[in-house]
This record gives structure tokens, C-alpha cells and sequence, in this order.
């Protein structure tokens, strides 16, 4: 899948792409209105999935930190600490992904990049 020049916005396919993964509204409605540029409207279907997942890992370790903060301090202390964690290496990996985009790449994450490939080409 290449980057084919401008996106449904009338900006570049890499910055929409780029943008896509940081503002994630914009890869929301990308995905709707996106109907020429299939490498734009992978990056968007994929930023999408990359922020369900981390919301959803978040989700669970709150319930997690909550029930062992009810258990014991240190246990709740200890999956927090790994949430702050994963706050940073998600914007880690936020960065990494807009970064691939805008050099033009098609940089697929596990799991998460073969369902965006999928969408994106049916």
C-alpha cells in the first residue's frame, strides 16, 4: 500500500495520516469521508484501533488497581504505577506510528494492523 498524494481534507496523504494518529476525531471521520486514498484511510482505521486498545487495557487495569487498592495499598500502588507506565509508552508509541506515517510508511502493528489493512480495502 503506497501513499497516492492528496487525502479527502486536501492535505497531503502523509500529514493526514500524521495527524490522524495524535488527533484522533480526525481519523474518526477519515474513516467515513475517506474514499480515494486507501493508505490514508488505513493509518486512520488503524490509530482508531490503537486507541480502543489502550482504553480498553486502561479500563482494566483501573478495575484491577481498584480492587487490589481495596486488598492492599502496595498491590494498588503497583498497578497504577504500571497504568502511568503504559500512559507513556502508549505516547511512545503514539509518536512512533504518526512518525511512519509521515515518511510514508505502511507500518502495520500486530493484530491491530491486518484488521486495518482488512477494513481499509473492503
Amino acid at each position: 500500500m503506497q501513499n497516492t498524494g492528496k487525502s479527502a481534507i486536501g492535505l497531503d496523504g502523509n500529514v493526514t495520516a500524521l495527524i490522524g494518529y495524535p488527533v484522533g476525531l480526525l481519523a474518526l471521520i477519515l474513516i467515513f469521508i475517506e474514499k480515494d486514498n486507501k493508505w490514508v484511510k488505513f493509518h486512520s482505521i488503524q490509530s482508531i484501533l490503537y486507541w480502543v486498545a489502550v482504553t480498553i487495557i486502561y479500563v482494566v487495569l483501573g478495575i484491577v488497581g481498584g480492587i487490589f487498592l481495596a486488598i492492599s495499598t502496595t498491590l494498588g500502588s503497583l498497578v497504577f504505577g504500571l497504568m502511568g507506565l503504559l500512559g507513556l509508552l502508549s505516547f511512545i508509541g503514539m509518536i512512533f506510528l504518526a512518525y511512519k506515517a509521515y515518511q510514508g510508511e505502511s507500518f502495520k502493528l500486530p493484530v491491530i494492523g491486518d484488521m486495518a489493512e482488512k477494513w481499509s480495502n473492503g
